[in-house]
């Protein structure tokens, strides 16, 4: 069974492509290996990010772990996974619609066994080593931006950096904003930083009994994470910039799912899946 159906890996893959810088060869006799093609690459990626193993599990006889990283490091380097989620974002909003006028932000706790940059004790995992995740979702749940960061970080400090991931996004923006927090957000330093950034509010407070409201959502994303994509439900990376590459990639085969889904009932093209997804 593929990682992905065909009907968001065609779509994915397609938009992925189109993204890469030619590969210009500089070995002055031209006797360099035949390079691998990036669409076995590719699918080897996605296959550690949905499943969650590791690179030389998936590594064959068609390509190596060590060309696995590398070439995903090259793309990293490239910008490829920040550009393809911020178009996925940008064509949902153009066929759809976001719900910028709502906004969600909250963390969620997983392990990081291999410890790394964004690695510390987790205070919910008897002082193993955990990643956090920061995240940022708009009205309906669909990820907006996510700030990784280690386990033992206070959810208050990250606020800053994950609303700073709007500005991706600001001429998608509305004049305003509300933003909605759990208790963990209730201080005045919050309140502080959401009326320097002009933003309107919406925090649970500290004591009283659940105050669910419109925070639901980024429960369900964090969710889609952990239940969907394997590699970030067990954070094995070390380096940050690679953590935030997958998160971008799981970010946007979110967004291409509920674009189709949504589209489903709304539009009619030619590879149009005959059920509803």
């Amino acid at each position: 069974m593929p990682a992905l159906p065909s009907s968001i890996m065609t779509p994915l893959w397609s938009q992925f492509q189109s993204l890469i810088p030619q590969n210009v060869d500089t070995h002055p006799w031209g006797c360099h290996r035949p390079r691998i093609s990036d669409r076995i690459i590719f699918e080897k990626l996605i296959q550690v990010l949905v499943l969650g193993a590791s690179y030389e599990k998936i590594s064959d006889s068609t390509c190596s772990a060590t060309t696995i990283r590398r070439r995903r490091d090259e793309w990293i380097s490239a910008g490829i996974f920040e550009n393809l989620e911020l178009i996925a974002l940008e064509s949902y909003d153009k066929l759809i619609g976001l719900d910028l006028k709502d906004l969600v932000v909250d963390g969620c706790l997983v392990k990081a066994p291999c410890g790394g940059q964004a690695a510390g004790k987790s205070p919910v995992d008897r002082g193993k080593q955990g990643t956090k995740r920061s995240l940022l979702v708009e009205g309906k749940g669909l990820p907006l931006g996510c700030v990784v960061a280690e386990a033992n970080r206070n959810d208050s400090p990250l606020l800053r950096p994950t609303l700073e991931q709007l500005r991706r996004i600001e001429h998608l923006l509305p004049q305003r904003i509300t933003v909605h927090l759990d208790a963990g957000y209730d201080s005045r330093k919050t309140r502080d930083l959401l009326e320097e950034l002009g933003c309107d509010y919406v925090i649970s407070t500290k004591g009283e009994p659940l105050q669910a409201g419109a925070r639901w959502v980024v429960e369900r994303t964090n969710s889609w994470h952990n239940r969907g994509f394997k590699k970030l439900a067990i954070c094995t990376e070390v380096k940050t910039k690679v953590i935030d590459a997958l998160i971008s990639l799981a970010n946007t085969i979110i967004v291409i799912r509920r674009l189709i889904a949504e589209s489903w009932v709304k539009y009619r093209w030619d590879s149009r899946p005959k059920r509803k997804p």
